[in-house]
């Protein structure tokens, strides 16, 4: 991020808006159901198919599901930006993001791995009170802390974690925390609809470069799983990215890590793995915070 964008990322946030957290919480919640079934959609394809096959597939299919509801209401005035610079610059931070996430997997620990990639929303918090000016306050950064540690329960990360494919880690988890923030300042000017279009347009143009490098036509049954896959990327992105535009992001960041808790269980039910203690109390960690945080949000609302 150039100190220019930063500066005009500051500046665009001074712009009043009413906030709507509690429907912006249940948007995210929302979100991470659908992105955790696409993850597990995902994995089960990957065993067979490319990884970049998986990619465009899902990110084209998506594109076409939000063209269809988007284009006949906003036609091509959706496309009408003044900041097409930065919607670039958030399709390549998300690509990078991905690329970053898939190289650390292939150097270290899976479990250590997810660990630095759930520090995501502390980065992306941290962001938003440099950038934003968005003020974090008490409850927000309890919820926040614990919502991390108890992620840290459920992956119990090991020594070996510290390597080089740590630093990849790292390195998405900066750059989805910054995306996360970049998307919240670009709702003052941008609507949902606009960016949502411009990411999935983007993601499946640089996703597209990476057929040469392995493509196999699908069979039926998995053609339909693709199909469903970009549906629920969809669906899910758009969710995400309203719920941004309702809430300060560091309001509703934290329900990113019930991400994990859908995991575990689409993970029992379709690979029969058995949640352990650790994941069991991790997960009670991480919903507990995110009950503290609404109660929280829905006291201050109603006390203004």
């Amino acid at each position: 991020m150039t100190e220019a964008s930063s500066t005009e990322w500051s500046l665009s946030a001074t712009v009043p808006r009413r906030e709507h957290i509690p429907l912006a919480i249940l948007h995210m919640i929302s979100a991470t159901v659908l992105f955790a079934a696409s993850s597990a959609i995902s994995k089960w394809l990957v065993a067979t198919y490319p990884i970049g096959e998986v990619l465009f597939t899902r990110t084209g299919i998506a594109l076409i599901v939000c063209a269809v509801f988007i284009l006949p209401q906003s036609g091509l005035s959706v496309f009408r930006t003044a900041r097409l610079r930065h919607h670039a610059l958030r399709c390549i931070s998300q690509a990078s993001s991905q690329v970053f996430l898939l190289i650390a997997f292939s150097m270290m620990p899976l479990a250590g791995a997810t660990a630095i990639n759930f520090s995501a929303p502390l980065f992306a918090t941290l962001a938003s009170a440099l950038l934003l000016k968005e003020p974090v306050g008490r409850a927000r950064w309890t919820a926040l802390l614990a919502g991390f540690f108890g992620v840290l329960i459920v992956v119990h990360p090991r020594g070996e974690t510290l390597q080089v494919g740590a630093l990849f880690a790292l390195a998405n988890a900066v750059l989805y925390g910054s995306v996360t923030v970049g998307v919240r300042s670009m709702t003052t000017t941008e609507s949902t609809q606009t960016l949502t279009i411009y990411q999935l347009t983007l993601l499946t143009l640089l996703f597209a470069l990476l057929l040469p490098l392995g493509f196999v036509f699908p069979a039926t049954a998995d053609g339909v799983w693709m199909l469903v896959n970009g549906v629920f990327i969809a669906a899910g992105q758009y969710l995400w990215t309203r719920a941004l535009s309702l809430a300060p992001a560091s309001a509703v960041v934290p329900f990113l890590y019930l991400s994990l808790i859908w995991a575990s269980i689409l993970g029992f039910l379709i690979w029969g793995e058995v949640p352990t203690l650790a994941v069991l109390v991790g997960s009670i960690i991480v919903v507990g915070s995110g009950l503290y945080l609404l109660w929280h949000e829905k006291g201050a609302r109603q006390a203004s």
